[in-house]
């Protein structure tokens, strides 16, 4: 899940932790539903994006009915935590 350098879910900035919940609770959207959603600007929203694809948390597909958006979604399922939680990088215990 995290890429060469190690990055983690938990090591990235507030708003891609955001973003992630925003695709964690509602499912595959687009970056101006995302926008709407998180109430971030859309250029944060497209980094945390960017930065979220790094580490291969989130995937991009094709929207057909706009081709011209894009459709996000979380690559993988997310485990839960012990605490009720969700953790994508789940217990090594």
């Amino acid at each position: 899940m995290a890429d060469s350098d190690g990055e983690e879910l938990s090591d990235l900035p507030p708003s891609a932790k955001l973003v992630f919940k925003v695709l964690e609770y509602n499912g595959p959207m687009t970056q101006k539903g995302i926008v709407e959603e998180s109430m971030l600007s859309a250029r944060t929203v497209r980094y945390a994006l960017e930065r979220l694809e790094d580490i291969d948390v989130v995937s991009e597909d094709v929207y057909f009915a706009d081709a011209r958006q894009n459709l996000y979604e979380l690559s993988e399922p997310v485990e839960a935590t012990a605490d009720g939680g969700t953790d994508p990088a789940c217990c090594d215990d």
